[in-house]
């Protein structure tokens, strides 16, 4: 909305499709893959992300008089709290146990992705009145619908004080990250760390080199089919293994290679001629996001080469700034990934849950602090070279 204050009409989208393309897009803006057009419908489109699999989609969309499209929400009613990354179990199991009714919830989020983005997605010559309209909206669909409560998960540091500012409570959580600090190669990356940690990651790369496994980083029109079929195969095993089942949808991935193809980067692990393991991240704004692994559970070392190190490699070549690795995971640390915080805010209906709910957040939020702090302090890098501080 320009700023001369015209009026903005709120309505919910029971799905992406339900605007074009270019006109989210120009409110998501063009630096985070994980909320263009192209990333949630192929979400939906999927059915991994749909009111069958607790994901239903009711985004958040603000006009202007004329009908355009000028800020928009990424939202779901949710009934669990899977593929959030932000965990309130234990908020949901006290509140039933005290006689209320937890889910549906609304979550404002990208499903099954722990990556820092925007949420209140506004048009560049939106007014600052389009952002603050739907953190209203979000508050007022929450009333609507009798909700117990609205969520705001991984948001810019920016939005979630704003949020904070309009009542809501806010979270921290801690990420690890990789900076890039003007390095023309790895080993210049290398230099930085402490003699022991150059060493350790030094016999790790041997490790997978000596294996014979082939390690390729595929982007553009270097993805096939063969690549998502095999991938999807490795995700769903190492899911299985781990947590009893995958959230994405074999029809997911080859969707991603067929719209956002630009945004991908793959690394696809093969061993003979046979696809062994592969490591998904997306690319956009500068930075290069971590997202998902897979493996027939086979080699070792072979997570850290492809996920973290090929990671590195590809950043520093195309001069990205940053590379995500994503959530949980101390073993990051020492692979030169720091602690950083990440933010969500949450809106509690009952008066007497929430200010449960904000003593309880006011305490977990200095014990974070301090494991962030000791988190930094493990940093393998160089004293010279930053080592030990938090970004």
């Amino acid at each position: 909305m320009p700023d001369g204050g015209e009026a903005i009409t709120l309505r919910i989208l029971d799905g992406i499709g339900a605007v074009a393309a270019a006109d989210w897009d120009a409110c998501a803006g063009p630096d985070n893959p994980f909320v263009r057009h192209a990333f949630l419908k192929a979400l939906e489109d999927s059915g991994s992300a749909t009111a069958a699999t607790g994901w239903e989609p009711v985004h958040l969309g603000a006009f202007d008089a004329g009908g355009r499209l000028v800020g928009a929400v990424p939202l779901y009613a949710k009934s669990h709290s899977y593929g959030e990354y932000v965990f309130d179990h234990a908020w949901a199991n006290a509140y039933e146990r005290a006689g209320g009714r937890y889910y549906p919830k609304l979550q404002a989020a990208v499903p099954f992705t722990p990556v820092t983005g925007p949420r209140l997605l506004c048009r560049p010559d939106a007014g600052p009145a389009v952002a603050k309209t739907l953190v209203g909206g979000m508050e007022e669909a929450m009333r609507a619908y009798g909700l117990s409560s609205a969520h705001v998960t991984f948001p810019h540091e920016h939005e979630a004080e704003r949020l904070e500012q309009a009542g809501w409570l806010r979270r921290t959580g801690v990420q690890y990250h990789w900076d890039n600090r003007g390095y023309a190669r790895f080993d210049d990356f290398l230099d930085a760390l402490a003699s022991r940690k150059r060493k350790a990651i030094r016999k790790e790369r041997k490790e997978v080199a000596d294996s014979g496994v082939e390690l390729l980083t595929l982007t553009g029109d270097d993805l096939k089919a063969e690549h998502w079929d095999a991938f999807h195969r490795f995700y769903m095993d190492t899911t299985d293994r781990k947590w009893g089942g995958g959230y994405l949808k074999r029809s997911f991935f080859h969707q991603l290679g067929d719209t956002m193809a630009d945004a991908v980067v793959l690394v696809m692990c093969r061993d003979g001629g046979e696809w062994v393991a592969g490591a998904l991240n997306l690319m956009g704004g500068g930075v290069l996001y971590g997202r998902n692994w897979g493996s027939d559970g086979r080699y070792r070392m072979l997570h850290f080469e492809a996920c973290y190190y090929r990671a590195i490699d590809f950043a520093i070549e195309r001069g990205l700034a940053r590379v995500e690795a994503g959530a949980q995971g101390e073993h990051k640390i020492q692979r030169g990934y720091l602690p950083v915080r990440t933010h969500s805010a949450h809106r509690v209906r009952d008066p007497g849950f929430a200010k449960a709910l904000a003593a309880h957040l006011d305490q977990e939020r200095r014990m974070m602090e301090e494991e962030i702090a000791a988190l930094a302090a493990a940093s393998p890098y160089r004293q010279e070279n930053g080592g030990g501080t938090e970004k």
